[in-house]
């Protein structure tokens, strides 16, 4: 998530890019409600509500344990 104020370089971060952006905005104020941390991955469900936060900091997804734990908490968002 790309706090408010931050929106200068979206363009080029989401050129090319699969992975879903979302960027904040002062009427939704979704930074200050999540209270996101550096490199957290926040998992959301189908009325884009919260569910895990992973943060890849803690786990480095070279491990093959945190991979896993990773792709089951998306799996299971589904």
């Amino acid at each position: 998530m790309n706090g408010v104020g931050y929106e200068s370089a979206n363009a080029t971060i989401v050129a090319n890019n699969d992975i879903p952006w979302l960027q904040d905005t002062a009427a939704q104020d979704v930074w200050s409600r999540w209270a996101p941390t550096y490199r957290d991955v926040i998992i959301l469900d189908a009325e884009n509500r919260p569910i895990a936060v992973y943060n890849l900091t803690v786990h480095d997804l070279q491990s093959p344990a945190a991979f896993a734990e990773l792709k089951a908490l998306l799996l299971g968002a589904q």
